[in-house]
């Protein structure tokens, strides 16, 4: 049987922790306000120790991200930082910081030690270096190449090595940006980043003496010049499986829940047909359902080397997909299910559920908008606010009733 990388989920929120764990993840990374790169994240402590003792009760791990820059000022806060890595009991923190690392070590020794893609680990080297300060798993930069990888894993063959393999890309190396810094004062290593990179920017030539500014003509790929498509090695996700990583990150804390299931569901799909048959095994069925999140497009990035020129996105920022995410089911009973709306629903819609754990997926035509509050007929309704729909258990063919549980996604045409 083929030893298969631990697939590695992010979680910015509670409901996606559940959802990460629900459609097969084996580990899930989270962080806390103010002491992570996504400072952002809607988490709170308790929902963190939540997530973490549903997942330690379904035989999952949970890494906890510490992997900001600390100043000086910070490490005052130290102390309370301690109790909450204490009070929350974690299987390892990710860390970037050489002098966090050695707060770590000095103040919870047993604790296992994940260095970041923040560390821009690009080498062997670099490592060895990290193994001999006390890691026991390096994440490796985006920026390394395939045939990188396989040499550093013939060099290291002690400890764990990590690639993303799904997510956004940064123009910056391994997301260490300044852009939203210097021109927003949202400082992007604090997970609070104004994306600038997205932006659609005009050329401008200025005369300095007279001050008269003369717009550059551009041509059809001069707008977004900074906006690179999404990471997605699912098409090379069998090199990847071969070479030896021991974990498979998906990028996205900050990401919804149905972001993270459809992710989760599709990469969980893939590597357990790969292990039941690597010979025949082939990625296309697995893009199809990668294909239904809103994404910029995909590009397997720096996996082959240098990054290609279709690798970025010139036209536009916005998404590429064809669907966008109808709901989430919160309750189940003999007759309804109850779906919250993440989207517009409208009569006539076909909503398709993703099944965890099974390739197929239940199809559901809307014959009517009954809303969940009132049981009232609606032509249409809106998202926001909890809005809900009940959808009749007999609009649903009976072989996939058991496998509709609170936290399944669902998603329509846009």
């Amino acid at each position: 049987m083929i030893k298969l990388p631990e697939l590695l989920a992010p979680a910015g929120t509670l409901d996606a922790f559940k959802t990460a764990i629900l459609y097969g993840a084996d580990a899930v990374y989270a962080g806390l306000p103010g002491f992570s790169m996504r400072a952002r994240a809607k988490i709170t402590t308790e929902e963190v120790k939540t997530g973490i003792d549903l997942a330690h009760a379904a035989g999952k791990k949970v890494y906890l991200a510490f992997n900001l820059f600390a100043h000086d000022s910070e490490y005052a806060n130290m102390p309370r930082v301690s109790e909450i890595i204490n009070y929350l009991n974690p299987d390892a923190l990710i860390v970037a910081d050489a002098g966090v690392l050695m707060w770590v070590r000095a103040h919870h020794p047993n604790m296992p030690i994940h260095i970041s893609t923040q560390a821009n680990i690009c080498s062997s080297a670099s490592v060895k270096f990290w193994q001999n300060a006390g890691a026991s798993l390096c994440v490796l930069a985006r920026e390394v190449s395939h045939k990188e990888f396989v040499s550093i894993r013939k060099q290291c063959p002690d400890i764990k090595l990590e690639i993303f393999v799904h997510g956004a890309m940064c123009m910056a190396y391994s997301g260490r940006c300044l852009l939203s810094n210097f021109i927003t004062g949202r400082p992007a290593n604090r997970g609070a980043c104004a994306q600038l990179c997205r932006w659609k920017y005009d050329v401008i030539l200025r005369e300095c003496e007279s001050g008269i500014e003369m717009p550059i003509t551009e041509d059809e790929h001069g707008a977004y010049i900074m906006n690179s498509k999404d990471l997605c090695l699912m098409p090379r996700i069998a090199d990847v499986i071969a070479s030896g990583s021991d974990s498979l990150k998906i990028e996205g804390r900050n990401r919804s829940e149905y972001y993270v299931g459809s992710v989760v569901h599709a990469y969980r799909c893939a590597m357990d047909e790969y292990a039941r048959d690597p010979e025949n095994f082939d990625s296309a069925k697995y893009m199809t359902m990668l294909n239904v999140l809103e994404s910029r497009g995909y590009t397997t990035a720096f996996f082959d080397g240098p990054v290609p020129s279709n690798a970025h996105n010139y036209d536009s920022a916005r998404s590429v997909s064809d669907f966008h995410a109808a709901g989430v089911i919160t309750d189940v009973s003999d007759e309804y299910i109850t779906m919250e709306l993440r989207n517009e629903v409208k009569t006539g819609d076909e909503i398709i559920f993703i099944l965890p754990h099974s390739e197929k997926n239940a199809t559901v035509k809307v014959e009517r908008v009954i809303n969940a509050k009132t049981c009232i007929t609606e032509p249409k309704m809106s998202a926001g606010q909890g809005n809900s729909i009940k959808i009749p258990c007999k609009w649903i063919a009976p072989e996939y009733l058991k496998s509709l549980s609170p936290f399944v996604l669902a998603y329509k045409h846009k």
